[in-house]
């Protein structure tokens, strides 16, 4: 849409009005719906294992092969997305990601599975890269981390919904039905999305006031820039080097964290629900608070370097106890211990997001993130390597959580040595 449409006062004059909150909300229920679908297979590991004979192997293959999906997917989309905008992008994705979701329920063979995982790869990587996109036309540098926090807390209200929904449905209609419920509703979303969204400049309910305030950092001097000239410069490496050590422990406890209470603490497709819920609203305290905390730093004065670290390294230090959590014979203290760190992941991962909108032009943010994306999915495909061997021969999670403790402190470590001042960058 190249016209910019009549904008009517939807604020009083001086004040800055709440439009741009429409668009968190929308983002934040594509994230509610995106962890739906991507945690479905997670609670129904031991049903579909029992069912079709999986070994540790093979479901880490499956995890394997949806990452790889997702991984060039998230590389593609970002592309894409700088040169269609949020809205379309977003919207193509997430009918992609949908159909797979719910090809899930004609799977009958394992490599039914892998094609349909595949296929929500392909949907699912240009769900960030969208949120991140949109994020960077519709707010100021100073509000990104908080809108970004804000919708990622999605994702952790989707891993609520899942363990509490799934079940349910399971249990009276069948695991296939599980697919195609959760689907079928989450369809509602995209007509609602491609109404509502447009840029800001183009759209009829944004006051002038609102539109100064998301105006307010200085404007953009790039119209665009190639893909691969960003490769060249250190802070696409620093947001690609702290997704590929952070990411993949995500993956972990969204795949795994099932599969973990079933062995460790005895629970099942019945009694898995509280815990996970208790983890996942911790994960949302975590996003939420990340986000909140490093633009409060900025607004007592503090640089966007120091705000943004210093809230990363807090987190960091909050995901350490996680190497002990298998060693918790209470199933709330591990509760405990593994929400703090899923918390502390979601209050990193929410600065880390901004990362790209904070020292790119918006022209390059879809792109970035989308490099930033593919890294960190490539790390996931390790990680679930990983996993799959340490469960067939050592049988404990034990080594798994200690490398999670360690990941946030890395990931730190990297985005600071090749970013030092977060400076933004000259194109």
């Amino acid at each position: 849409m190249s016209a910019t449409l009549p904008r009517t006062d939807a604020a009083a004059p001086g004040a800055v009005g709440r439009y741009r909150w429409v668009i968190v909300t929308l983002l934040f229920v594509a994230m509610v719906i995106n962890y739906v679908d991507r945690q479905t297979i997670g609670l129904l590991k031991a049903d579909l294992t029992a069912e079709f004979g999986w070994s540790e192997t093979d479901y880490a293959d499956l995890v394997f092969w949806f990452q790889a999906a997702y991984a060039v997917a998230y590389l593609l989309w970002g592309r894409i997305i700088d040169r269609i905008g949020a809205r379309w992008g977003l919207g193509i994705a997430f009918l992609i990601w949908h159909v797979g979701h719910i090809a899930t329920a004609g799977a009958r063979s394992f490599g039914d599975f892998i094609a349909a995982r595949v296929l929500l790869g392909l949907g699912e990587g240009g769900g960030f890269p969208g949120g991140i996109k949109a994020v960077a036309e519709w707010f100021p540098k100073k509000e990104r981390a908080f809108a970004t926090g804000l919708f990622n807390a999605g994702t952790n209200i989707g891993a609520i919904v899942t363990p509490l929904a799934i079940p349910a449905i399971t249990l009276a209609w069948g695991w296939e039905m599980a697919f195609i419920v959760t689907g079928v509703l989450g369809l509602v979303w995209l007509p609602i999305w491609l109404l509502v969204y447009r840029k800001p400049r183009e759209h009829p309910r944004l006051s002038a006031a609102e539109l100064a305030h998301i105006e307010s950092d200085p404007p953009d001097t790039v119209a665009s820039v190639r893909w691969t000239r960003l490769l060249g410069y250190r802070e696409t490496w620093a947001y690609a080097a702290g997704k590929f050590l952070i990411d993949p422990i995500w993956w972990m406890f969204l795949f795994w964290l099932p599969d973990f209470l079933g062995k460790r603490h005895g629970l099942d497709l019945k009694t898995f629900g509280p815990p996970l819920v208790a983890i996942y609203l911790l994960s949302d305290v975590g996003s939420v608070g990340g986000g909140w905390l490093s633009s409060r730093f900025m607004q007592r004065g503090w640089s966007l370097n120091r705000a943004r670290k210093t809230t990363m390294l807090i987190c960091a230090l909050l995901a350490v106890p996680v190497m002990f959590a298998a060693f918790a014979d209470n199933l709330w203290v591990a509760v405990l211990i593994i929400g703090l760190a899923t918390a502390a992941h979601q209050g990193f991962s929410a600065n880390l997001y901004t990362l790209p909108s904070d020292v790119f032009p918006r022209s390059a943010v879809g792109s970035v993130v989308g490099i930033g994306g593919m890294v960190g999915a490539l790390g996931g495909m390790a990680m679930a390597k990983y996993a799959g061997w340490v469960l067939e021969q050592i049988g404990t999670y034990t080594p798994i959580f200690i490398v999670a403790g360690c990941a946030y402190l890395l990931a730190l470590g990297a985005v600071h040595l090749l970013t030092p001042r977060m400076d933004p960058v000259r194109i």
